[in-house]
Order: structure tokens, then sequence, then C-alpha cells
């Protein structure tokens, strides 16, 4: 039984696996960078699979995709972002190429699995769906990959400052605990001064830092960008799927005016 597909790209023929969902371009990345065998984090596969689903949304209201192919584009979008076929993103997190790799992987997902949704076979000729020219339509690595950051990166947001609460209620607790030690000052990654310094002073000294990195400029962070109005079809796309802050924070440059 032959357990792999041949692909075709601009180098030839590549080996894939028979049941993946992605292709050539995924395979090639796979050979080339077999780094430290990590996966993409959910949290990027998913913000990565909202930029798709939300421009073949666009691009359909636009006239530029036709609707048979946005809405199978689409529904393979809503399952990724439900949780489901993440282990066809395979890309290691270490690769050369700004991330071309991995906005690859995630077209040919997309476009496989849409594909599969119109009724064709991923080995089947003359697929309709094709993950340059329609799932990538009107975008760019530059444009997908600090988005797909940003996202991911607000929706593990909580957990920051979850954990950044924990370490400011520990520090705390050290100060009193070790008040009455007292340390010989040094100035290496600390303030100088050329005098001793009690222990729970340098931890309140580190409650007070983190305090002002963590939340001070996470709230001033939240002033500066309160005013951004994020693209409604990705806000309300976020809200669906129980990620509901993203929306306020859609980087400027898609904002919707």
């Amino acid at each position: 039984m032959v357990d792999y597909r041949v692909e075709m790209d601009s180098l030839g023929e590549v080996r894939v696996p028979a049941d993946a969902l992605y292709a050539a371009q995924t395979q090639r990345a796979l050979q080339n960078f077999p780094i430290t065998g990590m996966k993409p984090l959910p949290a990027f596969i998913w913000s990565m699979a909202l930029i798709k689903r939300a421009a073949a949304e666009v691009n359909l209201e636009l006239g530029l995709l036709d609707e048979s192919l946005a809405n199978a584009i689409m529904q393979a979008g809503d399952e990724v972002l439900a949780g489901q076929h993440h282990q066809h993103f395979v890309v290691d997190p270490f690769q050369a190429g700004a991330g071309t790799s991995h906005n690859m992987n995630t077209n040919e997902v997309l476009a496989n699995r849409a594909n599969q949704i119109l009724g064709y076979a991923v080995d089947a000729q003359g697929k309709p769906v094709h993950p340059n020219d329609h799932v990538n339509m009107a975008q760019s690595t530059n444009d997908t990959i600090p988005t797909a950051i940003r996202l991911g990166a607000l929706w593990r947001l909580d957990e920051l400052l979850a954990a950044l609460g924990r370490f400011v209620e520990v520090a705390r607790g050290k100060a009193a605990a070790w008040d009455d030690v007292v340390k010989t000052g040094r100035t290496h990654l600390q303030d100088a001064g050329a005098r001793s310094r009690r222990m729970g002073e340098r931890h309140r000294a580190t409650d007070g830092q983190s305090a002002l990195r963590g939340g001070g400029s996470a709230a001033a962070g939240h002033r500066r960008h309160g005013g951004w109005h994020g693209l409604e079809r990705a806000s309300r796309l976020s809200r669906a799927h129980g990620r509901q802050a993203v929306g306020a924070f859609w980087p400027g440059a898609l904002r919707k005016r």
C-alpha cells in the first residue's frame, strides 16, 4: 500500500504523506528545517486560520472570490478554529524566511480541506481551491505572520497577567520573610549604590518594577490602542470562538474606518 502521494512544485516532485492536508511547500519546509521537532502553538494556528477565514469573507464581499470557494475556505477555517486538523500544522517554529513556510502550511491545509468539502480528494486532479490563488488571496507572509503573532499573544494575555500577578504576590511574601537579611550592595542588574541592602528591600523593589512593567505598561498600552476598531468580521469571529479581546486590537493597517 502506498503511504504517500506525489505533489508538484516549481522544484519538481515531492512525496507527501497520503493523508496529509498539507502539500509540497510544507513538505519542503519539513525537509529543510528539521531543527527542534516542535510544532506551532495552538494560539498561532488559531490566529492564522482566523486571518485566512476573514480574508475569504472579505474577498467574497469584494467580488474577488467565487462564492462556493469562499464558503468552503470559511468552513475549513471554522473547523480549524474549533480545534480540528491541528495535526496537519507541522512546520518547525524555527525556520528561515520570516514565516513563509508557516503561511504556506496554513494555505495548503485550508485549501485541501476546502477541496474535500467541495467533494475532491487531496490527490484529485483539477481541485478548484488553490492555496496561493484563493486561500492566500491579497495577502503576504509579511502581513499574516505579524498579525498572527499579535492575535495569538492577545489570546494568551490573560495567562501572562495571571502569572505576573502570582509573581508579584510571591515577591511581596519574600520581601516580608527576608526583611532582616542583609546582603552586600552590587550594581549588576540593580540600581547602583555602594552600600548594603536588605533582601526584603530588594524584593520590594522587584515587586514595584513588576507592577510598573506589567500592569503599568499593559494599562498604558490599552489606553493607547483603545481607540482601534477591529476589522468587523474578525471581531465577530473572535467573539464567536471565545477570543473576545482580539477584535479591539486588530492591527491598525487592517482596521475598518
